[in-house]
């Protein structure tokens, strides 16, 4: 595999034939590099809002002469999205435009001018099962150590993996959140990202944090959402039904680096967990799927790990072991309500392959992440 090139590559060249594109994910998840292998070959179009002489330029309207624009962390400037429609209305289809970002660019380019129809919207993920494509033994055990982010992963030091994370944390903190968010107490919000990890795989509890920080309940919603807007973490809520007795309220959390979660069990869990929000995104950006990642938990205290839904349709139940175990009760159950769904009981270090009575697949991990993206 070309380690340069990203699964979301030919996606962005076939898209930029008819609009925009935004490329929006967590901050050096490969987004610029991406872009600028695009960019090889159609001359010298690339700004970066973060690099005082391109933040001068994109001020004077001083445009480089080329086939594609790309525009890094424009989102960063407060009138970004004016900027991109009059350069669109003008340019557009001689001009291809590419735009990049560490943050929902969707989110923040909300108010102002519309740019609704100008567009298209991906979302990229760190490094996956299936994009690495390989059969190499122990590739979900380096993912497992190292991370999804092309540097740490391809460093093959967990050394190294360890360091990039801690600065990871502190550029997050000190870059994305000071430019694009309004919070005074930024060492109470490290706090909490500190505290998150640990919680990984269990429903949170927005009160329980709020006694911890000694903050209200107001603010922790409200940092845990700026955390969402910049790809930190994601959310994952539970599916509800009647007949199931489902709980509806508390969500469950995960980290775009799982590296932070020091539990086995749920450090593996978090990567399957982004292994499936990857390809629910991918399908939705680029096919246009009603997809949604939730899990199950009902009032009897019965879970299942994840569920995807299509529409309001449960269609995989997927129950996250660390090694071979029998199978979970939880899933036999939400197998015998919802007969139709396909069901896994995955492991990180088993070895069984087989197809149970009940009709629930029990594999190793990669035996169903390499089917994603």
């Amino acid at each position: 595999m070309d380690i340069q090139k990203r699964y979301i590559e030919d996606q962005i060249r076939s898209d930029l034939q008819r609009k925009m594109v935004f490329v929006g994910g967590p901050r050096q998840v490969g987004k610029t590099t991406e872009a600028k292998r695009i960019l090889s070959g159609t001359g010298n179009g690339y700004l970066n809002w973060d690099i005082p002489s391109d933040r001068e330029r994109i001020l004077q309207n001083e445009w480089p002469v080329t086939d594609l624009l790309v525009l890094d962390e424009m989102h960063k400037y407060t009138k970004w999205r004016d900027v991109l429609k009059g350069l669109y209305d003008q340019f557009h289809p001689d001009i291809q435009i590419l735009v990049t970002g560490s943050a929902q660019l969707d989110y923040y380019r909300q108010g102002g001018d519309s740019l609704q129809g100008r567009y298209h919207y991906l979302r990229m993920h760190p490094l996956s099962i299936a994009e690495l494509d390989s059969d190499r033994s122990g590739v979900l055990q380096d993912l497992l150590q190292l991370g999804g982010f092309p540097e740490p992963f391809f460093s093959g030091s967990e050394t190294e993996a360890k360091r990039w994370s801690r600065e990871y944390r502190s550029r997050l903190l000190e870059d994305d959140i000071r430019s694009l968010e309004r919070v005074q107490d930024l060492a109470k919000m490290e706090l909490l990202m500190l505290r998150l990890p640990s919680l990984v795989g269990s429903p949170l509890s927005i009160n329980a944090l709020r006694e911890d920080l000694h903050v209200s309940h107001k603010t922790v919603e409200n940092w845990i959402q700026i955390y969402e807007r910049l790809y930190a973490i994601f959310r994952v809520p539970p599916f509800g039904a009647p007949s199931i007795r489902a709980v509806k309220k508390e969500q469950k959390h995960y980290h775009a680096d799982w590296t932070l979660v020091e539990s086995d069990a749920s450090r593996f869990e978090n990567l399957v967990a982004s292994h499936l929000l990857k390809w629910v995104h991918w399908r939705i950006d680029t096919l246009g799927d009603d997809l949604e990642l939730r899990y199950f938990r009902d009032t009897d205290g019965r879970e299942v790990d994840f569920v995807l839904c299509n529409g309001a349709i449960p269609i995989l139940a997927i129950e996250c072991k660390w090694n071979d175990r029998d199978i979970d009760s939880s899933l036999k159950y939400f197998k015998t309500k919802f007969p139709d769904v396909e069901a896994w009981q995955i492991s990180a270090t088993g070895q069984k392959d087989y197809l149970s009575a009940e009709g629930i697949r029990i594999a190793p991990a990669v035996e169903l992440l390499r089917t994603l993206v």
